[in-house]
């Protein structure tokens, strides 16, 4: 499953019942992304603490199922089935190797691989820059999952098929093959939807054509998941289905649904904010400051600032140099009627090298330099040094909130 804005995800659908996913990653689950499992290529590897959620429910599902066709094998079944559940998403990382060697060969940046609950993700740092490299780049993942699966298919006629290596093999099977037809959906942001993005970005010349149409095609499809699982799952099960069947089916529906949904509305939205951080530019964005003494009250600060037409206040020096920026957030802190009693200098954050901010900077420049060093307000400045004005981390949100709202 592939996501928009820097960041290739490949989800993987759990063997065992209705196909799953992983969400995309918002943040992980913690400032690692889980548990350090290797580096291969260079590409950290991490499992998070999810994973060992599914690899139980995959355990105890698969577990049940032996019993049926292995009857003999008592409680082994479980390790048996543990072990299935480890070479499937063993298989799931060769899936997002493969992403992740295209994009390494394409100079786009891997940041991290992580096996999570219902999937993997390879987090890639930068966007193809064609079409082509964009299509390849999505569909190098099913096209490994096929061969994955024909190679167990292969090996599972050396063997014989009741036995524990013959079960394990065809589970493998129709796993890595189920993981493929998946992941080629049309629709972000799965594989698929990144392929019909290529596409119809080949076809238009602007990739925002073809993220709008992969995300709504994301969302149709997170529909048909929603009501289509649960009546194919009846379906194929004939009468013997239970409540508690169909209640896993219907709550298994809805959360892929969900993540689908989810994955096809953040696409787009990442694919906006690529699309606006060229025209994020710090002169611009700037307001006008108007320079005090850190002595003045805060009320007559205000005062000037407003008769200047300015919306921010600088504390400078005796000699007019910048020293402090009054943080607004402290400001609006401060009740009105003590406003005359309190000195701006108590409201201020002296000014770090990082809270300097030349005016000419703009895009991917301007968000590495924020991030860098987190603040609510910068200090803008000319070549020469002087102070243009302040940039006020409000204002740049604001901005961003517009352009992924399409407006």
């Amino acid at each position: 499953m592939s996501d928009t804005r820097g960041q290739q995800t490949s989800e993987q659908p759990p063997p065992g019942g209705a196909p799953g996913e992983g969400t995309p990653p918002a943040g992980g689950p913690g400032p690692r992304g889980g548990i350090l499992m290797g580096r291969p290529f260079g590409v950290p590897v991490y499992v998070t603490p999810s994973w060992f959620v599914i690899a139980a429910l995959i355990t105890w599902i698969f577990g049940g199922q032996l019993a049926r066709v292995l009857p003999d094998l008592g409680a082994t079944r479980y390790l048996v089935a543990l072990s299935f559940a480890i070479a499937f998403y063993a298989s799931v990382l060769v899936h997002e190797l493969a992403h992740t060697l295209v994009a390494l060969r394409y100079k786009l940046g891997v940041r991290r691989i992580q096996l999570q609950f219902l999937g993997g993700i390879s987090e890639i740092e930068n966007e193809a820059q064609t079409p082509a490299r964009e299509f390849w780049l999505a569909f190098v993942g099913p096209l490994l999952s096929v061969v994955l699966g024909g190679v167990f298919l292969a090996a599972g006629r050396l063997v014989e098929l009741s036995s524990v290596p013959g079960v394990l093999l065809a589970g493998l099977m129709v796993s890595n093959f189920v993981v493929a037809v998946f992941n080629l959906l049309p629709g972000l942001p799965l594989d698929g939807g990144r392929m019909l993005r290529a596409v119809v970005w080949g076809l238009t010349g602007r990739p925002m054509a073809g993220t709008v149409a992969a995300s709504w095609a994301g969302r149709a499809l997170a529909v048909a998941v929603l009501i289509g699982l649960p009546l194919f799952s009846a379906s194929r099960d004939g009468g013997g289905r239970t409540g508690t069947d169909t209640l896993i089916d219907a709550a298994l529906a809805a959360i892929l649904a969900a993540i689908i949904w989810n994955g096809a509305v953040g696409g787009l939205r990442g694919a906006r904010l690529k699309e606006a951080l060229p025209g994020l530019r710090v002169r611009e964005l700037a307001r006008r400051v108007v320079p005090v003494t850190a002595d003045t009250p805060l009320g007559e600060a205000l005062r000037r600032a407003r008769e200047a037409g300015a919306g921010a206040v600088l504390v400078v020096d005796g000699l007019g140099a910048p020293i402090a920026l009054v943080r607004e957030s402290a400001v609006r802190a401060v009740p009105e009627h003590r406003r005359p009693w309190i000195a701006v200098g108590a409201l201020a954050r002296d000014l770090e090298p990082g809270l300097r901010l030349p005016a000419d900077l703009a895009g991917e420049d301007l968000l590495r330099a924020l991030r860098a060093t987190p603040a609510s307000e910068y200090l803008v400045v000319e070549p020469d040094g002087s102070a243009y004005g302040v940039l006020a981390l409000t204002d740049i949100e604001q901005r961003l909130s517009r352009a992924v709202a399409g407006r």
